[in-house]
């Protein structure tokens, strides 16, 4: 059936941990004039990508200890753009991984995960501007103190959260999502409440180990209900890809049984793993730890547009390379919201917005 043009207005998701400043989707008809289509020739994985004042931001993590920031005017200008380090890891921390910029009260804050193996954690480093001055690595402290990575602040409701991907214990079999309350300075002011594992088939299509939650994006929709997109499977491999987690209308974020999880992914190429409104990459795959590109607005609703742009990291589909990882690229695509889609199934069930993937 041919998608309705999405006419409601929105409050839309902010990333930004203060709640001072939100940032909401880039218009469609931007989105397509910026070329919001297929391989960007960026090498690398894990895209982040906001817009501001200064323009497009993306920040990205060079072999495993450097971050690089570059700037743009416009998103088709962005591949081409002069990649700046800003940070080198003094503290040789070990493998830094999966940054994520986002900007509140004047500053940028770049949030990235480091440390040796089952030392993961995370850490932020911040900037009045985006590509010079960032100062030294501070630790979040995560409740329970567990491997963590991929994580993201943002503001829903009047209260600040911390979203990422961790370990229930001290072994490396399996990556759950973790959200937390914190407050202005990235403190938790809750215990970590898990809101996914990775426990449908269709998570993990090749039986691998560890089983894989990761990249958790928090969205909005045009009701104001909570989103976190997030990517399963292991990122290795062609299977990985793009599901999502929706909070019921007036739930908690911290309550587990308040979350309803797709009926499979939403983006990804290999069809085992798709929901039946999922959409099957083509140009690429493995695809998946996405971005959804925001700009910084004013506080309260925005309108809601037909199509917007995301990135995500994937392998071109006519490549066979022999380390996929170091085959990755950022790809650039455009979605759009759509109502009245099922997540779960019987009693455990819920109606509402969910994201149609286009590449």
């Amino acid at each position: 059936m041919r998608l309705k043009s999405i006419v409601a207005r929105t409050l839309l998701m902010v990333v930004l941990a203060g709640g001072m400043s939100f940032s909401s989707i880039s218009i469609g008809q931007e989105a397509i004039a910026n070329g919001a289509s297929g391989d960007t020739s960026i090498r690398g994985a894990d895209p982040s990508v906001i817009q501001t004042a200064d323009g497009f931001v993306a920040v990205e993590s060079r072999i495993g200890r450097n971050l690089f920031v570059r700037t743009a005017p416009s998103l088709a200008e962005l591949a081409d753009a002069k990649a700046t380090r800003v940070w080198s890891d003094p503290d040789q921390l070990g493998e830094v991984w999966a940054p994520e910029i986002v900007f509140r009260d004047g500053r940028y804050q770049i949030y990235f995960a480091a440390g040796v193996t089952s030392d993961h954690r995370m850490y932020v480093v911040s900037s009045d501007q985006p590509a010079a001055d960032y100062g030294d690595a501070t630790e979040i402290l995560l409740p329970d103190d567990k491997w963590a990575i991929d994580g993201i602040p943002f503001h829903f409701e009047g209260k600040n959260y911390f979203v990422w991907s961790g370990w229930q214990g001290d072994t490396d079999v399996q990556q759950d999502i973790f959200v937390v309350e914190i407050d202005a300075d990235d403190r938790p002011q809750s215990l970590r409440a898990m809101i996914s594992s990775p426990d449908q088939s269709w998570e993990n299509i090749v039986g691998d180990t560890p089983t894989i939650n990761e990249g958790p994006q928090p969205i909005v929709d045009p009701t104001g209900q909570l989103h976190v997109f997030y990517s399963a499977n292991g990122s290795w491999a062609e299977h990985y890809c793009i599901a999502d987690l929706r909070l019921k209308a007036e739930g908690d974020p911290l309550n587990p049984q308040d979350w309803f999880k797709s009926n499979g992914c939403l983006f990804g190429a290999n069809p085992a793993t798709l929901a039946p409104e999922g959409v099957l990459a083509t140009k690429a795959k493995g695809v998946g730890h996405h971005s959804f590109v925001l700009r910084d607005g004013v506080v309260g609703e925005q309108a809601a547009q037909d199509t917007a742009t995301f990135f995500y990291h994937g392998v071109p589909a006519e490549e066979t390379p022999a380390n996929f990882w170091a085959a990755r690229r950022w790809f650039k695509g455009i979605y759009e919201w759509v109502p009245d889609v099922t997540y779960g199934t019987g009693e455990h069930s819920d109606l509402g917005w969910s994201i149609r993937f286009a590449e």
